[in-house]
């Protein structure tokens, strides 16, 4: 194991260590119901599919999913500091808040939220992806733009990528209602190559 100095001056969660370690980077990947392949069969969520992509192209890489239905980013805030101890990931990637949407929870908290375990990742190394969603129409204008905001705002105050919608081209394609459960709340199976998608390109800069 690399020295904490020898960490921060190359990057735990780098390449470079990766290489010297002789194994691939862990992913760790903290989440929600949309992550946590609620109402769909073991295999179909867009992290499983993460997995065969990683494979499919060759990329030697583990991947944690201690993603939780109901979770919220006081939750996520909670756990996160003993899945680094344990999980040691080279990346995370943390998809959390719509819960804290649905329970009216207050953005500052949220926000706040997002940016500890962003930094408590970044203290050890890791490389960090935020992965965002919206809030239905219904819950006003003012709502929905402070909370799309939330996650860029994290992004650019800790400095790390971004994905704004992981959403896009399900809730706001063509098709939506055959794109979401009876809930209409969690995309059904043939949704998640799309989130994959979605997420896929960000994630893979942060593996190079």
């Amino acid at each position: 194991m690399l020295p904490l100095s020898m960490a921060l001056g190359t990057g735990l969660g780098g390449p470079a260590a990766w290489a010297q370690s002789g194994a691939g980077p862990t992913i760790l990947v903290m989440g929600d119901s949309l992550s946590a392949e609620y109402g769909l069969k073991r295999g179909e969520g867009w992290v499983a599919l993460l997995e065969k992509r990683l494979a499919a192209e060759k990329i030697t890489a583990h991947v944690v999913n201690a993603s939780i239905s109901g979770e919220t980013t006081a939750g996520g805030k909670s756990r996160i500091d003993a899945l680094l101890k344990t999980h040691k990931p080279n990346v995370v990637v943390i998809e959390l808040g719509a819960n804290d949407a649905l329970r009216g929870l207050p953005i500052a908290q949220t926000q706040g939220n997002l940016t500890a375990m962003v930094d408590a990742s970044k203290a050890i190394g890791a490389r960090v992806l935020v992965v965002g969603i919206q809030v239905p129409p219904n819950y006003g204008a003012a709502y929905l733009d402070s909370f799309t905001k939330v996650f860029t705002n994290v992004g650019n105050a800790s400095k790390v990528p971004v994905v704004p919608f992981m959403l896009k081209g399900v809730a706001d394609g063509p098709d939506v209602a055959a794109m979401f459960q009876a809930d209409r709340i969690h995309p059904v199976a043939a949704a998640h190559p799309r989130i994959l998608d979605n997420i896929w390109p960000e994630l893979k800069k942060l593996l190079k």
